[in-house]
């Protein structure tokens, strides 16, 4: 008699040294990394837990019933989440995206989007303050996330067919609920909504088209991602990825197209607007984007950290170790000028280009010690 043995994975690898902290570190300068890029952007997990099992993300042969998640002491608090929140705005951050698991399954995250959108940049501003979902909550949720001073939400849909849908998402999640939830995110004012496609070849490409006819013309933006090489449970195959020069010529057969300049500077998504009869760009059409990281690094320009469910802090999506920053926060004896510090250093270190490497010599199928952390721990 055979058994099925399935390894066990566990996504929280050792946390790299903390940085020694020079002597006389000037904290009024915004840091650059290596590679003179400045940090303006953080991504905030707030949960490792998900009710979706998207193959691409958290397959459910390892993400099973029996799969051991964060307990919750390890979870950094909201007040814990929004102090170290608060240093990094110090430091340059401009932008906070809330990101799981599926992050609006943490309890009363309205509480902790309250106290982020309190904090303020040095020079008075708010902070642009969005979430990213599945939406299979967002529509009993909307309203309320809004009023707790939520700008704006990005919604993970692989597709508009009901039985591609529940296939991608692995747990029979119906598209009209998805869609339901877009509606109240546009009915609360959480806008603009961005909705995020991942592409796989011989899953859900037939479904770019109807994305695309579905949602020009609503105000709402339309990105097509590259399936990607993250973590180590997905199963990537080059061959399963459709490069996004693929996706915009498909696009382009039936919905003529634009380029656009970038909106922000380290934007992730290579912009086309919806052209008119004329040839000319429509705003009254939207746009959709293109999310290359496979076929067409965006390293050069990376602003963007990310700070896992129990306060580790990450450099690149590609990551395999991050820094462990809780242990900071729950020491009484260090105060936030050493945790700035403490940033500023390790950003100072940064010199990650995963993607960029990837295209020089290929991607890394590493799989021991040194893999890189799953998606669903450090959020997308």
């Amino acid at each position: 008699m055979s058994e099925r043995v399935i390894a066990l994975v566990d996504q929280r690898p050792p946390s790299l040294p903390l940085p020694s902290l020079p002597v006389g570190q000037d904290l009024n300068a915004q840091p650059l990394d290596g590679l003179r890029r400045p940090l303006t952007d953080l991504r905030i997990s707030v949960t490792d837990r998900c009710n979706f099992r998207c193959s691409y993300c958290m397959p459910k042969e390892v993400f099973d019933k029996d799969y051991a998640y964060l307990p919750h002491s390890h979870l950094l608090s909201f007040e814990e989440i929004t102090r170290i929140a608060n240093v990094f705005v110090g430091r340059g951050v401009r932008k906070i995206r809330l990101t799981g698991g599926e992050p609006l399954l943490r309890k009363n995250i309205e509480i902790l989007i309250e106290q982020l959108a309190a904090l303020r940049t040095p020079d008075g501003q708010p902070l642009d303050l969005t979430l990213t979902t599945n939406g299979s909550l967002l529509a009993r949720k909307a309203q309320s996330l809004k009023d707790a001073g939520l700008q704006r939400v990005t919604v993970s849909l692989d597709g508009l067919d009901d039985t591609v849908f529940r296939q991608m998402n692995d747990v029979d999640f119906p598209v009209a609920d998805v869609l339901a939830g877009i509606e109240a995110a546009r009915a609360a004012g959480l806008g603009p909504i961005k909705v995020n496609m991942v592409v796989k070849r011989g899953t859900n490409e037939r479904e770019i088209l109807p994305m695309a006819r579905h949602f020009r013309g609503t105000c709402i933006v339309l990105r097509f991602i590259e399936y990607m090489d993250v973590g180590a449970t997905n199963g990537w195959c080059m061959d399963e990825v459709l490069p996004s020069a693929e996706v915009i010529r498909r696009l382009q057969t039936e919905l003529p197209l634009v380029q656009l300049d970038p909106s922000v500077p380290g934007e992730t998504a290579e912009r086309w607007g919806y052209a008119n009869d004329q040839g000319e760009y429509d705003p009254t059409l939207g746009e959709v984007g293109v999310i290359s990281s496979v076929t067409q690094a965006f390293c050069g320009d990376c602003n963007r950290a990310r700070l896992s469910t129990e306060g580790r802090l990450y450099l690149c999506l590609f990551a395999s170790q991050g820094y462990d920053l809780r242990q900071l926060l729950r020491d009484p004896a260090q105060s936030d000028t050493t945790l700035a510090a403490t940033v500023d250093a390790i950003w100072r270190g940064r010199i990650d280009q995963y993607s960029r490497l990837r295209s020089l010599r290929g991607p890394d199928t590493t799989s021991g010690p040194g893999r890189r952390v799953e998606m669903s721990y450090i959020g997308g």
